[in-house]
């Protein structure tokens, strides 16, 4: 019998040798086999162990709005009762017609198939039991190699023997109904859908409970052969399917389930496939940095598992919901403002990231470049899979030096020292650092080989205070004060506002810290700058708010803050930050609401930054070029519609910083900053400042003057030679006074 039914599959030629050890008779070697067999199926081991079914791991926004996935395995797992009643009768039709009458092992129904194919040339009918195939599936889920799945599924006859004793067990343990519900729930239907409910939705955009006899019918047919039928390949797996949903239905008909006539008519209808998009991963997240974030987050937290393998496991396997920091109205202000001033194409990029004051919360994450690995059009060139706006552990790149934006570490000490309101003094046009720079484990870091300039405007050098240094970022008298209050003072004032380079790498402590040399990211220094405007309260940024797992359990993550400077010195960095609006780099972009920043702009403009906040508020925004900051500086470039012959921290990264927080705060009231303690901040005094303010004040006065007295001696010489044309012609006179 065995040369007989050779050819016909595992399942035929087990059926087979089942039937001829049953009718053989007991005498000789016969009756050893028959009490082998017996053996082999009274003695039966516990039920192969459960896993939990890998499912969707889901991030939400603020608002609760899914805008990501992850799976191994697209699953949504659902009750018996909601699914479709004609869905379980088309599944028993045509995998298992004798489901309810056995009890896992159907000699009967496997012999009927073997002879049913045999005759068809083709799989018609399943040659295993629900229960085998239950079995088999379980298996496959709970191997934790690719060389364990392909033994759960090796065509050899112990592991069939195998799979019917477990089979045989799980009968014992749990009712018909149980097992149906599990196998359906576990089940490939192809076109990346585990389970039925994600099948219902990826293959004709419903649920299982609306699944109607043709569409459950199809469902039916595309579990036998999951990938030769799968719709999202193309016409020909299409072809395939209806040839197999007619055969469920012709089966159907068969077991007086429906009417010949019910599956004549229904055989009529075209597959009507409407295949719903399912993305899995952040390449095809409405907000692929953010949610690159959070998955880097999660990867990389101990929080979430003691193990990479753990925590990648728990996040494409765990069935998490994820409900997160993102404000989708602050990200669009964000990428919006980008876009409006730096094109995908371009080669350089512009990010911003947007943080909470007083919790760390991640508002926004945004970039110029489109996320992904595969090309764009030419419209939008090259993608890229770095997160820009955050730091290599959660997919960023290198970075980009900070510039001026470290001023205010410099700054913060300064007042936490002890230095008050007006307080400076004289600086040279140009600065050797040849002392008095130590690190903090004490070592000199001189360096006399290098010479420090000012910013074009400011070379003559002359007498600074902490404010009008800061509001011109004057990098000599930075450099300056630096030295006096100490490099390692400055560097720990910035350690405990998070700062960290954001290639891992320890912070260089030299003498330029204070310019920025560091190369950073956006979020890193957005939130140490959001420190300011809570009052020197610091918080690690953070992206998850809580997660609810697969029972249900939800878990809050809290932030993560400390008091990192004292509230009063907080509130004179504040006062002093806010003329950089009113008085400084910044002078004549506002956002229409008290607001406090610096400008970043690096040697030989290799980067352009600005980052600033508000009590509500925070972002940093950065430029440079991708193809590398140092080989590719920001002079005469053309960016999205605007040519530039030197790209600053105002002219670029301030102007979108001004959009994108205008339009992020659209709709929250707007909050003052505290009052600065003027018992200990004021009173300051430097020698020769109000007389070079006063001299400077003059200078302006002539330059207007000259500027002005210019035009009208043109408008004067034009009306001479045009005296008969009305004067609002003249293009001189069409001017403000």
């Amino acid at each position: 019998m065995l040369k007989s039914l050779a050819g016909l599959g595992m399942a035929g030629a087990l059926g087979g040798v089942l039937a001829a050890a049953m009718a053989a008779p007991t005498v000789g070697g016969a009756a050893i086999a028959v009490r082998d067999a017996t053996t082999t199926f009274t003695d039966l081991p516990p039920a192969p162990r459960e896993e939990p079914l890998s499912q969707l791991t889901t991030l939400l926004d603020r608002n609760g709005k899914v805008f990501a996935q992850f799976y191994e395995a697209n699953r949504t797992p659902v009750t018996l009762a909601q699914v479709a009643p004609v869905m379980r009768q088309a599944i028993v039709a045509i995998e298992d017609a004798r489901f309810y009458e056995h009890s896992g092992l159907d000699i009967k129904g496997t012999l009927r198939a073997v002879i049913t194919n045999t005759q068809a040339g083709s799989i018609r009918q399943g040659g295993s039991s629900l229960t085998q195939q239950l079995v088999k599936n379980i298996l496959v889920e709970n191997a934790e190699t690719e060389k364990e799945r392909q033994a759960a599924r090796a065509p050899s006859l112990s592991r069939k023997i195998s799979e019917l004793r477990y089979a045989l067990a799980m009968e014992d343990k749990y009712r018909k109904d149980e097992i149906l519900e599990r196998y359906l729930n576990i089940a490939y239907f192809g076109a990346g859908a585990y389970g039925v409910e994600a099948a219902a939705r990826r293959f004709f955009s419903t649920t299982a409970a609306k699944l109607t006899l043709a569409q459950a019918a199809t469902l039916a047919g595309a579990v036998r052969l999951p990938y030769t039928t799968d719709p999202s390949l193309g016409k020909e797996q299409q072809a395939r399917l209806l040839e197999r949903r007619d055969i469920v239905l012709d089966r159907m008909a068969g077991l007086n389930m429906i009417s010949k006539e019910t599956a004549a008519a229904t055989r009529k209808q075209p597959l009507n496939i409407r295949l719903r998009p399912e993305p899995g991963g952040c390449a095809e997240s409405e907000y692929p940095y953010f949610c690159l974030y959070v998955q880097r987050e999660l990867l990389t937290n101990p929080v979430f598992g003691d193990t990479t393998i753990e925590r990648q496991r728990r996040l494409s396997r765990g069935g998490l919901v994820l409900r997160t920091t993102l404000d989708p109205a602050a990200q669009r202000a964000a990428e919006q403002a980008i876009r409006q001033r730096v094109h995908p194409a371009d080669t350089e990029v512009a990010a911003e990231a947007m943080v909470e004051p007083g919790t760390g919360r991640i508002r926004a994450l945004a970039a110029s470049k489109r996320f992904g690995r595969n090309p764009d059009n030419k419209n939008n060139g090259p993608r890229t899979t770095f997160n820009l706006p955050a730091d290599v552990r959660h997919g960023g790149g290198m970075g980009l030096q900070a510039g001026s934006t470290f001023k205010v570490f410099t700054l913060a000490t300064a007042l936490k020292q002890g230095w008050r309101f007006g307080q400076g003094f004289q600086t040279p046009g140009a600065l050797v650092p040849s002392e008095g720079y130590r690190n903090c484990a004490g070592r000199p870091v001189n360096a006399p080989s290098a010479t420090i300039h000012n910013a074009s405007g400011e070379g003559k050098g002359g007498p600074h205070s902490i404010e009008t240094g800061t509001w011109n970022s004057v990098n000599i008298f930075y450099m300056m004060l630096e030295r006096k209050v100490g490099l390692c003072a400055v560097v720990q004032t910035a350690k405990s506002l998070g700062i960290a380079r954001a290639d891992g790498q320890p912070l260089r402590e030299v003498p330029t810290f204070t310019l920025g040399v560091n190369e950073m990211d956006p979020l890193t220094v957005a939130a140490a700058f959001a420190a300011f405007g809570a009052r020197g309260r610091y918080c690690r940024p953070m992206a998850i708010v809580d997660i609810t797992d697969r029972e249900g359990l939800r878990t809050a993550v809290r932030p993560a803050c400390a008091q990192a400077m004292e509230r009063d010195v907080a509130d004179a960095v504040n006062h002093v930050l806010t003329g950089v609006f009113s008085k400084g780099t910044m002078k004549g972009q506002s956002i229409g609401r008290p607001a406090a920043g610096k400008t970043g702009t690096n040697n030989g403009y290799t980067s352009a930054w600005f980052a600033g906040y508000t009590p509500d508020l925070a972002a940093a925004v950065s430029v440079g070029d991708i193809r590398g900051s140092y080989r590719y500086p920001l002079r005469g470039v053309t960016i999205g519609d605007e040519s530039y012959g030197a790209v600053q921290g105002a002219s670029l990264p301030g102007p979108i910083w001004v959009d994108s927080m205008e339009a992020a705060l659209r709709d929250t009231r707007a909050t003052s900053f505290h009052r600065p303690d003027m018992s200990r901040f004021g009173g300051g005094h430097t020698p020769g400042l109000a007389k070079a303010e006063a001299a400077a004040r003059r200078a302006e006065i002539r330059r207007f003057v000259k500027k002005y007295r210019e035009r009208y001696r043109r408008f004067y010489r034009w009306m001479t030679r045009h005296p008969d044309r009305p004067q609002r012609n003249h293009p001189h006179r069409r001017h403000r006074h």
